[in-house]
This record gives C-alpha cells, structure tokens and sequence, in this order.
C-alpha cells in the first residue's frame, strides 16, 4: 500500500487541491471524519482560509451540532457504544437541513447547527446561503457508515493503540463503537501523530 509522508502543511494544501479541482459552478461537500482524538474540525478549519483565497466561499458544520436530544440519544444509558455509533447523531436532519440543499439543483439554503446538545435544546440558527461553488466543511466522527452525500471525504486514520493511549478515560466506553468502523473515504490519512500525518491508498480525483 502506498504511503505518502506529508506535513501538516503540506496535507492542507493537498486537500485544498483536491476541493478546487471540483467544478466552480457547483457546490462541493466535503466530510471530514476521525475519532475524537484526532480533532477533525481542527483540520477542517485550517481549510477555510486557503479555499476563501481561492475565490470558494465556505460554510463550517459540525456533526456535533446535529446530535439527537438527550431523550433519545441517552435512551440506552449515557455510556453505550452502541447507541453512541448508531443514534447519536441525527444523520436525518443532517441530510435535510444540511446536504440535501447542495444537491444538483438544490437552493443551497443550509441551516448550520440544529440542536445544542449542552442545553438539549433546539440552537434557533439561522438558515444561510452558500453560493454555487461554495465548499460545506462537515467534520464529525463516525459520518463514513451513513450514506451522507458528498463530493470529497477525508478519513484521520488511527491504529487501535493509538486511539486507546489518546482516548481519555472518561471517553473510554466509546473505545468498542471503533472496532469494526473501517470506511472507506476518498482520502485517508494516517494520524497517529498529527505532526507527522501520511496519506494511504488516496483515490484521485475524477
């Protein structure tokens, strides 16, 4: 398997290659999803900036804003690796307020946050609207096993000891929902040490 040693700079512009590769006439999604310890959003983030300065407006969403409510995303107990894999997230209300709108075709009307998990309430955001050639970055963990739609995702890689030693301990009982979870992302980035990331059997771009 081809391994490609980069810098986290050097990622950055990888992907920021990528995403301007798609056309300038539609909307592309882009999924970036890793264990916690891995700090998706972070890499999600950096993407910003370089993508504004390449003329793509860019929209920031995160899984962890579309949570299910507490009534229905504790129903099995606070701690089940189960539930938290399949039901935490409200990949429904994700794909509606958030995908579906970028469609081919679509209105491009997007609502970034749905539900605010801390005060298991609704967040009360307000809809915006990302222009053609606009880029959405999802990050968020566990989004590659749902059927969420999109032009690009990203996949932050971790060995099993590297999850465990960088899982806190209060955050352990979600360590068995990672076992089987092996997606298959567009890109795939090794990330056991974040300064030293790798690029792993990437599918170019079409």
């Amino acid at each position: 398997m081809r391994v490609q040693p980069l810098t986290p700079d050097a990622l950055v512009a990888e992907l920021v290659e990528r995403v301007d590769a798609f056309p300038k006439d539609a909307w592309t999604r882009v999924l970036v999803d890793g264990a916690p310890p891995t700090n998706p959003g972070a890499l999600a983030d950096a993407l910003v900036d370089p993508l504004k300065a390449r003329s793509r407006p860019t929209l920031r969403v995160s899984a962890g804003d579309f949570l299910r409510p507490a009534s229905v995303r504790l129903e099995f107990g606070r701690t089940d690796p189960e539930s938290f894999r399949a039901n935490w997230l409200d990949a429904n209300g994700l794909l509606r307020e958030v995908l579906a709108p970028l469609d081919p075709g679509g209105t491009g009307r997007v609502l970034p946050s749905l539900w605010d998990a801390d005060r298991d309430r609704a967040s009360r955001a307000d809809y915006v609207t990302l222009p053609p050639g606009g880029v959405l970055l999802l990050d968020g963990t566990l989004l590659l096993d749902k059927w969420l739609p999109a032009e690009l995702s990203v996949h932050l890689w971790l060995s099993q000891g590297a999850l465990e030693r960088q899982t806190p301990p209060e955050e352990r009982w979600t360590l068995p929902a990672y076992e089987d979870y092996e997606p298959r992302a567009d890109v795939t980035v090794r990330y056991d040490h974040p300064a030293r990331p790798a690029l792993v059997g990437t599918v170019e771009p079409g």
